[in-house]
Protein backbone atom coordinates (compact mmCIF):
# COMPACT_ATOMS: atom_id res chain seq x y z
CA UNK A 1 0.00 0.00 0.00
CA UNK A 2 1.62 2.97 -1.51
CA UNK A 3 0.58 6.08 0.70
CA UNK A 4 2.20 8.56 -1.15
CA UNK A 5 1.39 12.19 -1.20
CA UNK A 6 0.61 13.15 -5.41
CA UNK A 7 0.23 17.20 -6.16
CA UNK A 8 -2.49 17.84 -8.80
CA UNK A 9 -1.95 18.65 -12.12
CA UNK A 10 1.67 17.85 -11.95
CA UNK A 11 1.66 14.73 -14.09
CA UNK A 12 5.26 13.94 -14.73
CA UNK A 13 6.43 14.36 -10.42
CA UNK A 14 3.31 12.21 -10.10
CA UNK A 15 4.06 9.88 -12.51
CA UNK A 16 7.70 9.41 -11.04
CA UNK A 17 6.59 8.94 -7.47
CA UNK A 18 4.27 6.20 -8.69
CA UNK A 19 7.39 4.36 -10.66
CA UNK A 20 9.49 5.10 -8.15
CA UNK A 21 7.38 3.06 -5.64
CA UNK A 22 6.45 0.26 -7.66
CA UNK A 23 10.10 0.04 -7.99
CA UNK A 24 10.76 0.16 -4.28
CA UNK A 25 7.66 -2.57 -3.72
CA UNK A 26 9.34 -5.00 -7.00
CA UNK A 27 12.69 -5.13 -4.70
CA UNK A 28 10.37 -6.47 -1.36
CA UNK A 29 8.80 -8.99 -3.27
CA UNK A 30 5.37 -7.43 -3.69
CA UNK A 31 3.28 -9.30 -5.54
CA UNK A 32 0.64 -6.02 -5.30
CA UNK A 33 0.90 -2.93 -4.66
CA UNK A 34 -1.93 -0.46 -4.54
CA UNK A 35 -1.88 3.73 -4.86
CA UNK A 36 -4.10 5.96 -3.75
CA UNK A 37 -7.43 7.50 -5.54
CA UNK A 38 -6.63 9.45 -8.78
CA UNK A 39 -2.87 9.65 -8.21
CA UNK A 40 -1.77 10.32 -11.35
CA UNK A 41 -3.96 13.51 -11.62
CA UNK A 42 -3.98 14.30 -7.65
CA UNK A 43 -7.15 14.86 -6.01
CA UNK A 44 -9.42 17.04 -6.55
CA UNK A 45 -8.24 18.31 -9.77
CA UNK A 46 -11.50 20.44 -10.06
CA UNK A 47 -12.28 21.71 -13.32
CA UNK A 48 -9.14 20.70 -14.48
CA UNK A 49 -11.36 17.60 -15.50
CA UNK A 50 -13.38 19.90 -17.51
CA UNK A 51 -9.99 20.35 -20.09
CA UNK A 52 -10.38 17.31 -22.80
CA UNK A 53 -6.19 17.61 -23.05
CA UNK A 54 -5.78 17.20 -19.11
CA UNK A 55 -7.28 14.02 -20.01
CA UNK A 56 -5.64 12.59 -22.52
CA UNK A 57 -2.43 13.36 -20.74
CA UNK A 58 -3.32 11.86 -17.81
CA UNK A 59 -3.87 8.57 -20.06
CA UNK A 60 -0.81 9.13 -21.57
CA UNK A 61 0.93 9.01 -18.05
CA UNK A 62 -1.23 5.76 -17.12
CA UNK A 63 0.46 4.39 -20.41
CA UNK A 64 4.02 5.14 -19.31
CA UNK A 65 3.41 3.85 -16.11
CA UNK A 66 1.93 0.62 -17.45
CA UNK A 67 5.15 0.09 -19.42
CA UNK A 68 6.95 -0.11 -15.43
CA UNK A 69 5.17 -3.12 -14.26
CA UNK A 70 7.12 -6.29 -15.23
CA UNK A 71 6.48 -9.00 -12.59
CA UNK A 72 4.08 -6.80 -10.43
CA UNK A 73 0.32 -6.16 -10.35
CA UNK A 74 -0.41 -2.61 -9.77
CA UNK A 75 -3.68 -0.92 -8.63
CA UNK A 76 -3.37 3.22 -10.18
CA UNK A 77 -5.81 6.05 -9.68
CA UNK A 78 -6.44 7.98 -12.54
CA UNK A 79 -9.39 9.91 -14.88
CA UNK A 80 -10.42 6.89 -17.54
CA UNK A 81 -11.94 8.24 -20.79
CA UNK A 82 -15.12 6.03 -22.42
CA UNK A 83 -18.45 7.67 -23.51
CA UNK A 84 -17.61 9.94 -20.70
CA UNK A 85 -14.94 10.21 -17.85
CA UNK A 86 -14.95 8.37 -14.98
CA UNK A 87 -12.99 7.86 -11.62
CA UNK A 88 -11.33 4.99 -11.86
CA UNK A 89 -8.14 2.45 -11.28
CA UNK A 90 -6.22 0.39 -13.37
CA UNK A 91 -5.16 -2.89 -12.95
CA UNK A 92 -1.70 -3.33 -14.16
CA UNK A 93 0.28 -6.30 -14.44
CA UNK A 94 3.48 -7.23 -16.55
CA UNK A 95 3.01 -4.16 -18.54
CA UNK A 96 -0.63 -5.03 -19.76
CA UNK A 97 -3.59 -3.28 -18.66
CA UNK A 98 -5.43 -5.98 -17.55
CA UNK A 99 -8.68 -4.29 -16.63
CA UNK A 100 -10.35 -1.06 -15.12
CA UNK A 101 -13.00 -0.45 -11.98
CA UNK A 102 -14.95 2.81 -12.43
CA UNK A 103 -16.52 4.16 -9.08
CA UNK A 104 -19.95 3.46 -8.60
CA UNK A 105 -20.80 5.91 -5.72
CA UNK A 106 -20.05 9.47 -6.61
CA UNK A 107 -20.15 11.86 -3.42
CA UNK A 108 -21.94 14.98 -4.12
CA UNK A 109 -21.75 16.63 -1.05
CA UNK A 110 -19.33 18.45 1.58
CA UNK A 111 -16.40 18.95 -0.70
CA UNK A 112 -17.15 17.18 -3.29
CA UNK A 113 -18.29 17.91 -6.37
CA UNK A 114 -17.72 14.52 -8.27
CA UNK A 115 -21.35 14.43 -10.22
CA UNK A 116 -20.23 17.48 -11.73
CA UNK A 117 -17.77 15.57 -13.54
CA UNK A 118 -18.03 11.74 -13.61
CA UNK A 119 -20.31 9.34 -14.50
CA UNK A 120 -21.26 6.61 -12.40
CA UNK A 121 -19.72 2.77 -12.98
CA UNK A 122 -21.63 -0.56 -12.87
CA UNK A 123 -19.14 -3.34 -13.38
CA UNK A 124 -18.02 -5.03 -10.68
CA UNK A 125 -14.79 -7.04 -11.63
CA UNK A 126 -13.53 -9.43 -9.09
CA UNK A 127 -9.69 -10.35 -9.67
CA UNK A 128 -7.61 -13.57 -9.54
CA UNK A 129 -4.00 -12.57 -7.98
CA UNK A 130 -2.09 -15.61 -6.24
CA UNK A 131 -4.86 -18.08 -6.37
CA UNK A 132 -6.47 -15.25 -4.39
CA UNK A 133 -9.48 -13.53 -5.19
CA UNK A 134 -9.47 -9.78 -5.10
CA UNK A 135 -12.42 -7.20 -5.28
CA UNK A 136 -11.25 -3.18 -6.10
CA UNK A 137 -13.05 -0.25 -5.45
CA UNK A 138 -12.86 3.33 -5.02
CA UNK A 139 -13.86 5.88 -2.07
CA UNK A 140 -17.31 6.37 -1.53
CA UNK A 141 -17.64 2.69 -2.70
CA UNK A 142 -16.46 1.56 0.65
CA UNK A 143 -19.55 4.15 2.90
CA UNK A 144 -22.60 1.55 1.51
CA UNK A 145 -23.32 -1.34 3.16
CA UNK A 146 -24.66 -3.33 0.28
CA UNK A 147 -22.31 -1.80 -1.93
CA UNK A 148 -19.63 -2.94 -4.54
CA UNK A 149 -17.47 -4.63 -1.87
CA UNK A 150 -20.38 -6.18 -0.13
CA UNK A 151 -21.59 -7.77 -3.67
CA UNK A 152 -17.66 -8.51 -4.69
CA UNK A 153 -17.78 -10.42 -1.32
CA UNK A 154 -20.61 -12.79 -2.01
CA UNK A 155 -19.00 -13.26 -5.66
CA UNK A 156 -15.79 -14.71 -3.94
CA UNK A 157 -13.18 -11.81 -2.90
CA UNK A 158 -11.31 -12.80 -0.06
CA UNK A 159 -9.49 -9.68 0.07
CA UNK A 160 -10.98 -6.15 -1.09
CA UNK A 161 -8.28 -2.86 -1.88
CA UNK A 162 -10.36 0.10 -1.52
CA UNK A 163 -8.35 3.23 -2.86
CA UNK A 164 -9.17 6.84 -1.24
CA UNK A 165 -8.91 10.27 -1.13
CA UNK A 166 -10.48 10.98 2.00
CA UNK A 167 -9.83 14.30 3.72
CA UNK A 168 -9.13 14.97 7.68
CA UNK A 169 -11.78 16.36 10.06
CA UNK A 170 -11.88 16.40 13.35
CA UNK A 171 -13.42 13.18 14.59
CA UNK A 172 -13.68 11.24 11.08
CA UNK A 173 -10.55 8.84 11.93
CA UNK A 174 -12.69 7.15 14.91
CA UNK A 175 -15.90 7.44 12.52
CA UNK A 176 -14.25 6.02 9.44
CA UNK A 177 -11.87 3.06 11.31
CA UNK A 178 -15.56 1.87 13.13
CA UNK A 179 -17.38 1.94 9.39
CA UNK A 180 -14.21 0.23 7.67
CA UNK A 181 -13.98 -2.92 10.58
CA UNK A 182 -17.60 -3.31 10.24
CA UNK A 183 -17.53 -3.97 6.82
CA UNK A 184 -14.59 -6.22 6.88
CA UNK A 185 -16.63 -8.21 9.72
CA UNK A 186 -19.91 -8.22 8.22
CA UNK A 187 -18.10 -9.26 5.09
CA UNK A 188 -15.54 -11.56 5.93
CA UNK A 189 -13.06 -10.19 3.85
CA UNK A 190 -9.82 -8.69 4.46
CA UNK A 191 -9.94 -4.66 3.37
CA UNK A 192 -6.90 -2.89 2.61
CA UNK A 193 -8.14 1.22 2.64
CA UNK A 194 -5.58 3.13 1.36
CA UNK A 195 -5.73 6.70 1.89
CA UNK A 196 -3.63 9.38 0.48
CA UNK A 197 -1.57 11.80 2.06
CA UNK A 198 -0.71 15.60 1.82
CA UNK A 199 -2.31 18.98 1.62
CA UNK A 200 -3.79 20.23 -1.36
CA UNK A 201 -5.45 23.79 -0.86
CA UNK A 202 -7.84 23.50 1.92
CA UNK A 203 -7.96 19.87 2.45
CA UNK A 204 -5.49 17.73 4.34
CA UNK A 205 -5.13 14.10 3.95
CA UNK A 206 -4.03 11.91 6.49
CA UNK A 207 -3.05 9.03 5.40
CA UNK A 208 -3.60 6.69 8.18
CA UNK A 209 -4.31 4.04 5.83
CA UNK A 210 -5.24 0.14 7.57
CA UNK A 211 -5.86 -3.90 7.17
CA UNK A 212 -8.30 -4.93 8.65
CA UNK A 213 -8.92 -8.83 9.00
CA UNK A 214 -12.16 -10.57 8.64
CA UNK A 215 -13.32 -10.33 12.14
CA UNK A 216 -12.82 -6.84 11.94
CA UNK A 217 -9.38 -6.96 13.62
CA UNK A 218 -6.81 -3.83 12.85
CA UNK A 219 -4.33 -6.06 10.84
CA UNK A 220 -1.88 -3.23 10.29
CA UNK A 221 -2.17 0.67 10.75
CA UNK A 222 -0.11 3.09 8.44
CA UNK A 223 1.08 6.86 9.54
CA UNK A 224 -1.05 9.71 9.80
CA UNK A 225 0.09 12.64 7.90
CA UNK A 226 3.03 10.93 6.44
CA UNK A 227 4.33 9.55 2.74
CA UNK A 228 4.93 5.70 3.61
CA UNK A 229 5.05 2.54 1.95
CA UNK A 230 3.40 -0.35 4.16
CA UNK A 231 4.04 -4.13 3.28
CA UNK A 232 1.91 -6.74 4.57
CA UNK A 233 1.94 -10.38 4.53
CA UNK A 234 -1.48 -11.98 4.53
CA UNK A 235 -2.87 -15.12 5.53
CA UNK A 236 -5.81 -15.92 3.13
CA UNK A 237 -6.50 -18.80 4.66
CA UNK A 238 -8.14 -16.73 7.82
CA UNK A 239 -11.03 -15.19 5.28
CA UNK A 240 -12.05 -19.10 4.48
CA UNK A 241 -11.96 -20.35 8.07
CA UNK A 242 -13.99 -16.76 9.01
CA UNK A 243 -16.47 -17.93 6.49
CA UNK A 244 -16.82 -21.97 7.47
CA UNK A 245 -17.95 -20.58 11.26
CA UNK A 246 -20.56 -17.76 10.10
CA UNK A 247 -23.39 -19.02 8.10
CA UNK A 248 -24.53 -15.41 7.01
CA UNK A 249 -22.77 -15.29 3.76
CA UNK A 250 -24.00 -18.57 2.94
CA UNK A 251 -27.71 -17.04 3.23
CA UNK A 252 -26.83 -13.69 1.57
CA UNK A 253 -25.29 -15.88 -1.70
CA UNK A 254 -28.57 -17.62 -2.06
CA UNK A 255 -30.40 -14.35 -2.65
CA UNK A 256 -27.85 -12.30 -4.03
CA UNK A 257 -25.94 -13.31 -7.55
CA UNK A 258 -24.65 -10.88 -9.97
CA UNK A 259 -23.47 -12.84 -13.41
CA UNK A 260 -22.02 -9.89 -14.63
CA UNK A 261 -19.55 -9.86 -12.15
CA UNK A 262 -16.36 -12.11 -13.21
CA UNK A 263 -13.49 -13.47 -12.58
CA UNK A 264 -10.03 -12.32 -14.16
CA UNK A 265 -6.85 -14.02 -13.98
CA UNK A 266 -4.14 -11.93 -13.54
CA UNK A 267 -1.22 -14.25 -12.60
CA UNK A 268 -0.75 -16.83 -10.79
CA UNK A 269 3.02 -17.25 -9.29
CA UNK A 270 5.15 -16.55 -5.96
CA UNK A 271 8.05 -14.97 -5.69
CA UNK A 272 10.60 -15.99 -3.24
CA UNK A 273 10.14 -15.21 -0.01
CA UNK A 274 11.71 -12.02 1.37
CA UNK A 275 11.76 -9.88 4.85
CA UNK A 276 8.82 -7.78 4.21
CA UNK A 277 9.72 -4.09 6.00
CA UNK A 278 7.88 -0.95 5.78
CA UNK A 279 9.71 1.57 4.21
CA UNK A 280 10.82 4.57 7.04
CA UNK A 281 10.27 2.22 9.82
CA UNK A 282 7.51 -0.24 10.86
CA UNK A 283 4.28 1.21 11.55
CA UNK A 284 2.47 -1.29 13.04
CA UNK A 285 2.58 -0.31 16.78
CA UNK A 286 2.65 3.59 15.02
CA UNK A 287 0.87 6.14 17.36
CA UNK A 288 -2.56 6.48 17.23
CA UNK A 289 -2.85 10.38 16.99
CA UNK A 290 -6.67 9.82 16.69
CA UNK A 291 -6.56 9.21 20.38
CA UNK A 292 -4.62 12.61 21.35
CA UNK A 293 -7.00 14.90 19.67
CA UNK A 294 -4.65 18.06 19.67
CA UNK A 295 -1.41 16.79 18.30
CA UNK A 296 -3.59 15.52 15.08
CA UNK A 297 -5.44 18.75 14.77
CA UNK A 298 -1.41 20.37 15.07
CA UNK A 299 -0.06 17.79 12.32
CA UNK A 300 -2.98 18.74 10.22
CA UNK A 301 -2.62 22.51 10.00
CA UNK A 302 1.52 21.79 10.22
CA UNK A 303 1.15 19.65 7.04
CA UNK A 304 -1.31 21.46 5.08
CA UNK A 305 0.37 24.80 5.69
CA UNK A 306 3.69 22.91 4.33
CA UNK A 307 2.55 21.52 1.46
CA UNK A 308 0.69 24.71 -0.11
CA UNK A 309 3.25 26.58 0.76
CA UNK A 310 5.74 24.01 -1.23
CA UNK A 311 3.60 23.28 -3.62
CA UNK A 312 2.48 26.76 -4.79
CA UNK A 313 6.28 27.55 -5.32
CA UNK A 314 7.15 29.25 -2.44
CA UNK A 315 9.72 29.69 0.08
CA UNK A 316 9.26 31.69 2.78
CA UNK A 317 6.55 33.31 4.51
CA UNK A 318 5.51 36.17 6.29
CA UNK A 319 3.60 36.97 9.76
CA UNK A 320 1.80 39.77 11.05
CA UNK A 321 2.84 39.27 14.90
CA UNK A 322 0.81 41.14 17.18
CA UNK A 323 1.88 39.33 20.59
CA UNK A 324 -1.48 37.81 20.49
CA UNK A 325 -2.53 34.22 20.45
CA UNK A 326 -3.74 33.51 16.98
CA UNK A 327 -0.31 35.13 15.51
CA UNK A 328 1.97 33.04 18.14
CA UNK A 329 -0.20 29.54 16.89
CA UNK A 330 0.36 30.56 13.04
CA UNK A 331 3.93 31.56 13.80
CA UNK A 332 4.71 28.14 15.65
CA UNK A 333 2.91 25.74 13.06
CA UNK A 334 4.82 27.87 10.12
CA UNK A 335 8.03 26.58 11.72
CA UNK A 336 7.12 23.42 12.47
CA UNK A 337 6.13 23.26 8.91
CA UNK A 338 8.87 25.13 7.35
CA UNK A 339 11.65 25.77 9.13
CA UNK A 340 12.91 29.07 11.66
CA UNK A 341 15.12 30.27 8.64
CA UNK A 342 11.77 30.33 6.04
CA UNK A 343 9.49 32.26 8.79
CA UNK A 344 9.91 36.01 9.45
CA UNK A 345 7.47 38.04 11.93
CA UNK A 346 6.74 41.80 10.88
CA UNK A 347 5.79 43.73 13.91
CA UNK A 348 3.69 46.91 13.48
CA UNK A 349 3.22 48.48 16.96
CA UNK A 350 0.59 51.58 16.79
CA UNK A 351 -0.34 54.06 19.05
CA UNK A 352 -2.38 51.44 20.77
CA UNK A 353 0.06 48.74 20.69
CA UNK A 354 1.14 47.91 24.87
CA UNK A 355 4.63 47.29 25.62
CA UNK A 356 3.42 44.06 26.86
CA UNK A 357 2.42 42.87 23.53
CA UNK A 358 5.64 43.82 21.89
CA UNK A 359 7.49 41.86 24.73
CA UNK A 360 5.42 38.95 23.80
CA UNK A 361 6.11 39.04 19.73
CA UNK A 362 10.04 39.33 20.49
CA UNK A 363 9.69 36.60 23.29
CA UNK A 364 7.85 34.38 21.04
CA UNK A 365 10.39 35.09 18.00
CA UNK A 366 12.96 33.98 20.63
CA UNK A 367 11.96 30.99 21.58
CA UNK A 368 11.04 29.71 17.29
CA UNK A 369 14.45 31.72 16.66
CA UNK A 370 12.99 33.85 13.78
CA UNK A 371 13.32 37.09 13.01
CA UNK A 372 11.55 39.60 13.27
CA UNK A 373 10.91 43.83 11.50
CA UNK A 374 9.06 45.90 13.34
CA UNK A 375 7.88 48.97 10.99
CA UNK A 376 5.63 51.26 13.42
CA UNK A 377 2.50 52.65 11.91
CA UNK A 378 1.95 55.10 14.53
CA UNK A 379 3.59 58.01 11.76
CA UNK A 380 1.78 56.60 8.63
CA UNK A 381 -1.60 56.63 10.18
CA UNK A 382 -1.04 60.13 11.67
CA UNK A 383 -0.65 61.06 7.85
CA UNK A 384 -4.22 59.12 6.92
CA UNK A 385 -5.99 60.65 9.63
CA UNK A 386 -4.69 63.94 8.21
CA UNK A 387 -5.22 63.04 4.38
CA UNK A 388 -9.16 62.35 5.71
CA UNK A 389 -9.53 65.21 8.13
CA UNK A 390 -11.89 67.21 5.69
CA UNK A 391 -14.18 64.21 4.15
CA UNK A 392 -14.83 62.89 7.53
CA UNK A 393 -15.52 66.83 9.32
CA UNK A 394 -18.01 66.59 11.97
CA UNK A 395 -18.43 62.68 12.18
CA UNK A 396 -17.22 60.59 15.23
CA UNK A 397 -14.33 58.17 15.24
CA UNK A 398 -15.69 54.90 15.02
CA UNK A 399 -14.84 51.50 13.43
CA UNK A 400 -13.26 53.70 10.50
CA UNK A 401 -10.08 54.64 12.42
CA UNK A 402 -9.81 51.43 13.75
CA UNK A 403 -9.62 49.48 10.03
CA UNK A 404 -7.18 52.02 8.51
CA UNK A 405 -4.85 50.90 10.80
CA UNK A 406 -5.10 46.92 9.78
CA UNK A 407 -5.38 47.96 6.24
CA UNK A 408 -2.25 50.19 6.75
CA UNK A 409 -0.92 46.62 8.66
CA UNK A 410 -2.07 44.72 5.00
CA UNK A 411 -0.30 47.06 3.02
CA UNK A 412 3.10 46.75 4.74
CA UNK A 413 2.86 43.04 4.83
CA UNK A 414 2.32 42.78 1.43
CA UNK A 415 5.04 45.05 0.40
CA UNK A 416 7.65 42.62 2.30
CA UNK A 417 5.98 39.35 0.60
CA UNK A 418 6.27 41.65 -2.92
CA UNK A 419 9.51 42.35 -2.15
CA UNK A 420 10.67 39.42 -0.87
CA UNK A 421 8.22 36.63 -2.51
CA UNK A 422 7.50 35.32 0.62
CA UNK A 423 3.61 34.24 0.81
CA UNK A 424 1.59 36.23 4.02
CA UNK A 425 -0.29 33.81 6.48
CA UNK A 426 -2.75 35.14 7.97
CA UNK A 427 -4.06 34.75 11.23
CA UNK A 428 -7.76 35.15 12.30
CA UNK A 429 -9.32 31.92 13.27
CA UNK A 430 -12.83 30.23 12.71
CA UNK A 431 -14.49 32.17 15.21
CA UNK A 432 -13.81 35.77 14.02
CA UNK A 433 -14.03 34.94 10.48
CA UNK A 434 -17.86 33.38 11.51
CA UNK A 435 -19.19 36.58 12.95
CA UNK A 436 -17.18 39.32 10.45
CA UNK A 437 -14.57 40.59 13.60
CA UNK A 438 -12.17 40.99 10.98
CA UNK A 439 -10.88 43.76 8.14
CA UNK A 440 -11.41 43.01 4.77
CA UNK A 441 -7.91 44.52 2.93
CA UNK A 442 -6.14 44.39 6.37
CA UNK A 443 -5.86 41.49 8.73
CA UNK A 444 -7.53 39.54 6.16
CA UNK A 445 -4.83 40.31 3.38
CA UNK A 446 -2.73 37.04 2.81
CA UNK A 447 -2.15 34.47 1.03
CA UNK A 448 -3.21 31.44 2.91
CA UNK A 449 -5.56 30.92 6.18
CA UNK A 450 -4.04 28.60 8.83
CA UNK A 451 -6.39 28.69 11.12
CA UNK A 452 -9.36 29.84 9.35
CA UNK A 453 -11.64 26.79 10.78
CA UNK A 454 -9.93 26.42 14.08
CA UNK A 455 -12.70 28.08 16.51
CA UNK A 456 -10.78 30.39 19.07
CA UNK A 457 -11.23 28.03 22.48
CA UNK A 458 -9.03 25.27 20.24
CA UNK A 459 -6.61 28.16 19.51
CA UNK A 460 -6.30 28.38 23.13
CA UNK A 461 -6.11 24.55 23.72
CA UNK A 462 -3.40 24.18 20.52
CA UNK A 463 -0.90 26.70 21.93
CA UNK A 464 -1.26 24.47 25.54
CA UNK A 465 -0.95 21.49 23.86
CA UNK A 466 2.04 22.71 21.69
CA UNK A 467 3.85 24.22 24.62
CA UNK A 468 3.73 21.21 26.69
CA UNK A 469 5.05 19.15 23.33
CA UNK A 470 8.54 21.04 23.68
CA UNK A 471 11.23 20.87 26.14
CA UNK A 472 10.57 24.55 26.61
CA UNK A 473 7.45 26.52 26.06
CA UNK A 474 7.17 28.05 22.59
CA UNK A 475 4.53 30.48 23.56
CA UNK A 476 4.88 32.82 26.52
CA UNK A 477 2.82 31.81 29.11
CA UNK A 478 1.07 35.90 29.18
CA UNK A 479 0.14 35.31 25.68
CA UNK A 480 -1.82 32.28 27.01
CA UNK A 481 -3.72 34.02 29.81
CA UNK A 482 -4.27 37.91 28.72
CA UNK A 483 -7.66 38.81 27.52
CA UNK A 484 -7.90 39.31 23.34
CA UNK A 485 -7.40 42.29 21.75
CA UNK A 486 -7.42 43.93 18.68
CA UNK A 487 -5.14 46.90 20.15
CA UNK A 488 -6.73 49.68 17.71
CA UNK A 489 -8.30 51.66 20.50
CA UNK A 490 -7.72 52.36 24.11
CA UNK A 491 -8.31 49.80 26.36
CA UNK A 492 -10.09 47.75 23.82
CA UNK A 493 -10.97 44.08 23.95
CA UNK A 494 -12.65 41.22 22.13
CA UNK A 495 -15.59 41.43 24.51
CA UNK A 496 -16.22 44.80 23.92
CA UNK A 497 -18.06 43.27 20.52
CA UNK A 498 -18.44 39.33 21.15
CA UNK A 499 -19.34 37.54 23.67
CA UNK A 500 -16.50 35.33 25.88
CA UNK A 501 -15.36 32.61 23.51
CA UNK A 502 -16.24 30.05 25.85
CA UNK A 503 -19.83 30.96 25.30
CA UNK A 504 -19.61 32.37 21.64
CA UNK A 505 -18.11 29.37 20.05
CA UNK A 506 -21.02 26.59 20.86
CA UNK A 507 -23.49 28.99 19.36
CA UNK A 508 -21.20 29.11 16.09
CA UNK A 509 -20.78 25.62 15.92
CA UNK A 510 -24.45 24.86 16.18
CA UNK A 511 -25.71 27.21 13.39
CA UNK A 512 -22.57 26.41 11.11
CA UNK A 513 -21.62 22.93 11.96
CA UNK A 514 -24.90 21.40 13.08
CA UNK A 515 -27.65 23.53 10.77
CA UNK A 516 -29.82 24.26 14.03
CA UNK A 517 -32.65 26.92 14.19
CA UNK A 518 -32.30 30.00 16.55
CA UNK A 519 -34.66 28.67 18.33
CA UNK A 520 -32.85 25.29 19.37
CA UNK A 521 -30.04 27.39 19.88
CA UNK A 522 -31.85 29.02 22.60
CA UNK A 523 -33.18 25.97 23.79
CA UNK A 524 -29.65 24.84 24.41
CA UNK A 525 -29.96 27.50 27.26
CA UNK A 526 -28.28 30.44 25.34
CA UNK A 527 -29.28 34.23 25.61
CA UNK A 528 -32.20 34.76 23.15
CA UNK A 529 -30.77 38.22 22.28
CA UNK A 530 -27.11 37.17 22.31
CA UNK A 531 -27.74 34.23 19.64
CA UNK A 532 -29.60 36.73 17.15
CA UNK A 533 -26.80 39.00 17.66
CA UNK A 534 -23.84 36.33 16.45
CA UNK A 535 -26.38 34.89 13.88
CA UNK A 536 -27.32 38.08 12.26
CA UNK A 537 -23.32 39.12 12.38
CA UNK A 538 -23.06 35.16 10.77
CA UNK A 539 -25.32 35.62 8.02
CA UNK A 540 -24.45 39.99 7.04
CA UNK A 541 -20.14 38.29 6.92
CA UNK A 542 -20.82 35.98 3.64
CA UNK A 543 -19.36 38.91 1.75
CA UNK A 544 -15.76 39.15 3.76
CA UNK A 545 -15.97 35.52 3.90
CA UNK A 546 -16.07 35.20 0.32
CA UNK A 547 -13.24 37.45 -0.02
CA UNK A 548 -10.95 35.66 2.04
CA UNK A 549 -7.60 33.52 1.82
CA UNK A 550 -8.23 29.84 1.33
CA UNK A 551 -7.83 28.22 4.77
CA UNK A 552 -7.05 24.27 6.38
CA UNK A 553 -10.29 22.72 7.11
CA UNK A 554 -9.99 20.42 9.92
CA UNK A 555 -13.76 21.02 11.05
CA UNK A 556 -16.83 18.80 9.99
CA UNK A 557 -18.16 22.05 8.17
CA UNK A 558 -15.44 24.77 6.75
CA UNK A 559 -15.99 27.80 5.35
CA UNK A 560 -15.35 28.12 1.71
CA UNK A 561 -16.00 25.53 -0.66
CA UNK A 562 -17.56 23.41 1.93
CA UNK A 563 -19.95 25.92 3.53
CA UNK A 564 -21.33 27.90 0.51
CA UNK A 565 -24.09 30.36 0.95
CA UNK A 566 -25.11 33.62 -0.86
CA UNK A 567 -24.24 36.97 -0.29
CA UNK A 568 -27.54 38.42 -1.71
CA UNK A 569 -29.77 36.34 0.50
CA UNK A 570 -33.44 37.63 1.87
CA UNK A 571 -33.82 34.57 4.34
CA UNK A 572 -33.78 34.99 8.04
CA UNK A 573 -34.73 32.16 10.58
CA UNK A 574 -34.64 34.39 13.68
Amino acid sequence: MAQINPTVGDLGGNRDKIVNYIDMARDLAVEIVAFPEMCITGYPPEDLLLKPHFIKDNLKILSEIQKKTKDIAAIVGFVDLQDDIYNSCAMLYDGRAIDVYHKVFLPNYGVFDEIRYFKAGTKLPVYEICKTLIGVNICEDMWYPDGPAHRQGLNGAELIININASPYAINKTNFRETMLRARASDNLFILAYLNTVGGQDELVFDGNSLVIGPTGEVIKRGAQFAEELMVIDLDIENVFMARLQDPRRRQNTKTHKDDYIKRIHVYDKHTPNKPHLLIGGDRGNAVDLSRCNHEEVYAALTLGTRDYVRKNGFKSVVIGLSGGIDSSLVAAVAVDAIGKDNVRGLFMPSPYTSDESGEDVYGLAKNLCIEVLEIPITDIFSTYIKELETPFRGRDVDTTEENLQARIRGNLLMAISNKFGSLVLTTGNKSEMSVGYATLYGDMAGGFAVIKDVPKTLVYELCHWRNAASSTPVIPQRVLVKEPTAELRHSQKDTDSLPPYPSLDPILASYIEKEMSYEEIVMLGNDDQTTKRILQMIDKSEYKRRQSPPGIKITSRAFGKERRFPITNGYRGY
